[in-house]
């Protein structure tokens, strides 16, 4: 299968090179039986950015993020650590985007009651708000850092964030963006299409839900550099 890790002539880069924009990706997880598996679907082949691969819900933040209500605060520890890499503003908005685009690609909902039923909701939020929640935030820890490459055609600065299935609500109904969604374990995940940086947090999905849920822990850090790829600690 295909890796990010093929690099392509440096002639054949996108010129100028795609500006960086916010995203944010949700790892959703469950153990049954011992075994970890993650909620994955198909970017659909008709998108410019990483078509027919298997990916976690997530996309990029929109301007209501940074100003949506909700029901429980990004955990101090979980915060502090997003916040090494940008503002605490930023931070939140990350958060929220991972848990508004899954529930655009899945219809799920990581949120409990909205504590301010009636207020007005930015835009992107209204479907959201109308099932009665508001984000939960506090839900949610921080586990990867990656910025695309820039022989990309899209290029992120994405932080990828992790909660346990326990914490979900409704059913999967996805929306056209997402092929394909289902519960994948590592070893049925490394039979698909997958981009470099899934690959990575897939072989490293046992270490992160066993060692790093609830406990403060280092973040990785993924980019590209004078050609090369590049992982540090953040």
């Amino acid at each position: 299968m295909a890796k990010d890790s093929d690099i392509p002539d440096r002639k054949d880069w996108p010129k100028p090179a795609p500006a960086i924009r916010d995203a944010a990706t949700l790892i959703l997880y469950r153990q049954t039986g011992g075994v970890v598996e993650v909620l994955m679907g198909e970017r659909h082949g008709g998108h410019a950015f990483m078509p027919n691969r298997y990916v976690f819900p997530g996309g990029r933040v929109e301007t209501g993020d940074w100003r949506v209500r909700d029901a429980g605060p990004l955990q101090p520890h979980v915060q502090a650590r997003v916040a090494k890499s940008c503002p605490v503003s930023r931070a939140r908005a990350l958060a929220a985007a991972a848990i508004r685009e899954t529930f655009e690609e899945t219809g799920l909902i990581i949120g409990r009651p909205d504590p301010s039923p009636g207020r007005p909701v930015p835009e992107p939020w209204k479907e959201f708000f109308a099932t009665g929640n508001a984000p939960a935030l506090d839900v949610l820890d921080y586990v990867l850092h990656a910025i695309t490459p820039p022989y990309r055609p899209r290029r992120f600065n994405a932080r990828f964030f992790m909660a346990d299935a326990s914490h979900i609500q409704g059913q999967i109904t996805g929306s056209g963006e997402l092929l394909d969604l289902r519960w994948l374990t590592v070893e049925e995940a490394r039979k698909v299409d997958l981009p470099r940086i899934t690959e990575i947090v897939i072989e490293r999905l046992a270490e992160i839900v066993e060692r790093y849920r609830g406990k403060d822990h280092p973040v990785s850090f993924h980019f590209f550099k004078h050609g090369k790829q590049y992982i540090t600690e953040e």
